[in-house]
């Protein structure tokens, strides 16, 4: 069975004729035409399949049964706004209360990442009577105006933009590239010191924090993993100034790290958001996103005398396959896969770290995992377009994987939760021969090392990779990375 209606060249052609020139595709130089999907692999109009180590949308899988049958059983019986009692509704927003801390008890649906982070917004607004944001350096919360203004991985990238004055940016807590890092005695609170000193900065010039946002666990900014005990810290200083706390889930929740549901608690349990936004996984694909905060909270909102109301948000088919979603989750014991197969994975990629001199920083939790690509371990010069022809030289042997982070230079896996540790040894094994053959191009070896005193290993400078030509810039394209493994004469093959 195909869904294919045009070939591949006339989709193209109606793409760019009708639809948005900056709606981006995957592989702008030789887009994949994906025509049906199963489980952690896709397949393109030719019936090739892909294994996709990028969707975290599909959360439990591709097309999986349980939650197709959902949909579609309710859909043949009702769909209707929220406005109508339906048990769907409570049910769903009884079960998924139960994954988080009892004091976020109460839900508000709507349809997407962006919607469920400006609902957040609104409600810290509400609530406290401020208006400033604090946000973090590289973060991304949303498409809508009012997460462009606090998404600088979007608005850095516009030309003579001006940061709002409401908005705050913060060290983004990276432990590898950032201010503070692992040799720092407390990065936790150092990073935390960088949020308190933007509250009092505000303060001075008579502004009032509503709120602070953060990604649980960073994404587009480089899979970055904040130290324990770093969100407690902001949490208080955001709470006495009168600012609420607010965890972005969108990509990193239900059950992604494995050790935890939510990747906020592995902060520990002391801590406790007072916001938490969730979409993308929520319907494996299904238009779906929550909003879940404190009963103070909601009654504040509900006290601004402005009812809310969503069309969609909260209808019965979306409710019977977050629901089913949810079911596979427990069912087919996807948290705890995430853990074992996350795991195994991190220990194949430490293995390429000591193997290869590109691979700089191996870092995640559970099926979230970022491999950082440097030209130098010590300087972290960001190898940028070799992490742009990994990818594509992935995708020619059928491997989807990405790569993001502010230099663009961190590969990430994020795949879906049924992702298995025979899938992790062949795209670890693939990536290894990538890297051996581009770093023999370029004529990189292993330096030896030497430890520092606090005991990490240090990379030795080599003068001949200073040398080599070598942008910072995001803008690389296929050709400029192909020229750095331009000796390459062998094509590597599926």
């Amino acid at each position: 069975m195909t869904a294919e209606m045009f070939p591949k060249e006339k989709t193209i052609d109606l793409r760019k004729k009708h639809i948005g020139p900056s709606c981006k595709v995957f592989f702008s130089h030789d887009p994949i035409k994906i025509v049906r999907a199963k489980g952690q692999y896709m397949f393109d109009e030719n019936g090739v399949r892909y294994l996709d180590c990028i969707n975290n949308v599909a959360h439990v899988g591709h097309s999986h049964p349980m939650v197709v049958k959902a949909g579609a059983e309710q859909m043949e019986l009702l769909n209707t706004n929220s406005r109508f009692l339906h048990d769907n509704l409570v049910q769903y927003a009884q079960r998924l209360q139960a994954t988080l801390p009892e004091k976020l008890s109460v839900c508000y649906f709507v349809n997407s990442g962006s919607e469920a982070n400006d609902l957040a917004l609104r409600l810290a607004w509400e609530y406290t009577g401020h208006k400033d944001v604090i946000t973090l350096d590289n973060a991304y919360h949303g498409h809508v105006s009012s997460l462009i203004n606090i998404s600088p991985y979007k608005f850095h990238q516009l030309a003579n933009a001006e940061q709002s004055k409401s908005v705050h940016v913060a060290l983004s807590p990276d432990l590898y590239r950032g201010n503070y890092r692992q040799d720092h005695p407390d990065p936790a609170t150092a990073y935390a010191d960088d949020v308190n000193n933007l509250i009092q900065k505000a303060h001075e010039k008579g502004h009032k924090v509503a709120a602070f946002i953060a990604e649980s666990l960073q994404s587009c900014g480089g899979q970055v993993i904040p130290p324990a005990g770093y969100f407690q810290k902001v949490a208080q200083h955001v709470h006495q100034a009168g600012g609420l706390f607010i965890a972005d889930e969108v990509q990193v929740g239900f059950g992604r790290v494995g050790t935890h549901f939510w990747a906020f608690q592995l902060q520990g349990e002391d801590f406790v958001p007072d916001i938490v936004t969730m979409g993308k996984p929520i319907g494996n694909g299904h238009p779906m996103s929550c909003v879940v905060t404190t009963r103070e909270v909601a009654e504040a909102f509900k006290n601004s005398g402005m009812e809310y109301f969503n069309t969609f948000g909260g209808n019965p088919v979306s409710c019977a396959i977050g629901l089913a979603v949810l079911d596979v989750i427990e069912k087919e014991d996807l948290q705890g896969n995430a853990l074992r197969v996350g795991g195994y994975l991190m220990r194949l990629l430490e293995q390429q770290k000591e193997k290869h001199p590109l691979v700089g920083d191996i870092r995640g939790r559970g099926l979230f995992v970022g491999a950082e690509l440097v030209r130098d371990r010590v300087k972290l010069t960001p190898a940028t377009a070799e992490a742009q022809d990994i990818i594509y030289k992935l995708k020619e042997q059928h491997i989807l994987l990405s790569a993001d982070g502010p230099h663009r230079n961190v590969l990430k896996f994020k795949p879906p939760m049924c992702f298995s540790e025979e899938d992790a040894d062949m795209v670890v094994e693939k990536i290894d021969q990538i890297l051996t053959d581009i770093e023999k191009a370029l004529g990189l070896q292993m330096p030896s090392t030497v430890h520092t005193e606090n005991g990490s290993h240090k990379r030795n400078v080599q003068p001949e990779e200073n040398g080599c030509h070598h942008s910072n810039g995001i803008g690389h394209s296929r050709d400029t990375s192909q020229q750095h493994a331009s000796q390459q004469n062998k094509r590597l093959r599926p």
